[in-house]
């Protein structure tokens, strides 16, 4: 909706981790109070953390238990929603322009709209980059969204239904799994289809053994987990050996085919399924929208308050956002780098209309952690949190990985919420499957 009332409006575009945390905190402290109209703005009807996009394409996640609908989490904290598609800014105006809406039918909903703003926030995320490779968007899939995650999930169930009937037959049938680009998602993907394979067979799917099954992981860098201590990504490579993912780096893909990549030296890697993690850009339109300064990545370029650098009433966090710090590096698209934005877009509005001079903002490092599903957690953790840097392993780093999720439910639900959540999925954990089959 589009307020007509005067009142400030403040809008976000984007529901990922970041911009619902900040349209939820901007809903309860303004929004609630009448004093600032809150809407947020996202092409989608539900909300799921991305880093557990994985764990739903494997099926160790089920998206329709931990989804968060827009529309009933703004009508509790006091924003509003909208669905729609960024496709213009008119900054004179002061107006978002949508997209025109369709049904599932392709037949228009909506037609092209404007929304006024006073202050717009871009928390639009990131998109997964082919980097202009010919045939990758065509044969592999990419795991953006939880209905790219759903589809590969689902095709992942028939490629095991496959498998089940072609070995009862008697054919020497197997089952190939590639995933390129050995970052957190790539690692933590490998280990959760290990996971799935592992397990298919208790499912009346007898035929189906993990040796019938073949993960590969290719990563065109010299290690995987770069953002990893070297230690920590050696343990993380010996761990997924053992569990027979085939780990190759300083491999290059050039080409992708009908069922296998190609690489710069001609060697052909065959997949039933591939699934490219190798790189990350910000939504295209981005690139020069409206004469605002960007990337080449798509990223907005923001000053250190994270207000873009040609318009004061415009703002970026996350993953479309390029903020620079003051050692010259960029500020990098994690998780934690989006809450803290989000708090800190926060405090500069509140701040903004006390009349108080805005902040910078300075990225903290609270390390990084990589769940290798049931089999094991790896991470360091630095900075405040350690007065230095320590490396964890085992149950400890595990018990601080599901802490990070319960961190961003907190500030969606509150302390009881989160409680409660908590206890509703281990309530879930002990009837359910141990994959999800459907």
């Amino acid at each position: 909706m589009s307020d007509n009332s005067g009142k400030e409006q403040i809008v976000i575009i984007g529901g990922g981790a970041g911009g619902l945390e900040l349209a939820t905190r901007l809903g309860r402290k303004l929004g609630r109070r009448d004093k600032a109209n809150i809407l947020l703005i996202d092409r989608n009807n539900t909300h799921l953390w991305k880093p557990l996009l994985h764990e739903v394409a494997a099926g160790s996640l089920d998206a329709g238990v931990d989804e968060i609908n827009y529309r009933g989490h703004a009508r509790r904290n006091g924003f509003h929603f909208t669905r729609g598609k960024v496709c213009g800014l008119d900054r004179e105006q002061r107006e978002v322009i949508l997209a025109p809406l369709h049904d599932s039918e392709g037949e228009v909903m909506l037609d092209e709209r404007r929304i006024r703003y006073d202050q717009l926030i871009f928390a639009l995320g990131s998109v997964t980059d082919d980097f202009g490779i010919p045939g990758i968007s065509e044969h592999c899939m990419m795991l953006d969204a939880p209905a790219q995650a759903e589809r590969f999930h689902q095709r992942l169930l028939d490629a095991f239904l496959r498998l089940d009937r072609d070995r009862a037959a008697g054919k020497d049938a197997h089952l190939n799994l590639v995933i390129v680009g050995a970052g957190a998602t790539g690692v933590e993907l490998s280990a959760e289809l290990y996971n799935a394979a592992s397990i298919i067979h208790d499912y009346d799917l007898g035929n189906v053994l993990p040796s019938h099954i073949s993960i590969s992981l290719v990563e065109a860098g010299p290690r995987i987990l770069p953002a990893l201590p070297e230690r920590l990504s050696a343990t993380v490579v010996h761990e997924l050996r053992q569990l027979g993912v085939n780990v190759r780096t300083d491999t290059r893909i050039a080409c992708g085919h009908d069922g296998a990549l190609e690489t710069d030296q001609g060697e052909m890697i065959k997949g039933n399924l591939m699934v490219w993690a190798a790189g990350i850009r910000a939504p295209g339109f981005l690139q020069e929208l409206a004469g605002l300064e960007s990337r080449k990545n798509n990223q907005l370029i923001v000053r250190d308050t994270l207000q873009s650098t040609r318009d004061d009433r415009i703002w970026a966090l996350g993953d479309c956002c390029a903020c620079a710090q003051p050692d010259g590096s960029w500020v990098p698209p994690r998780a934690q780098s989006a809450h803290q934005m989000a708090s800190h877009i926060y405090s500069n509005l509140r701040r903004q209309r006390k009349q108080q001079p805005l902040k910078p903002y300075r990225y903290k490092d609270h390390g990084s952690l990589v769940s290798l599903s049931r089999f094991s957690t790896v991470g360091s953790l630095m900075g405040n949190l350690t007065r230095g840097s320590m490396m964890i392993e085992g149950k400890l780093a595990r018990l601080v990985y599901i802490s990070l999720y319960r961190q961003h439910q907190m500030a969606l639900h509150g302390l009881a919420g989160a409680i409660l959540i908590t206890v509703i999925d281990r309530l879930n954990n002990a009837i359910k499957p141990r994959l999800k089959l459907h």
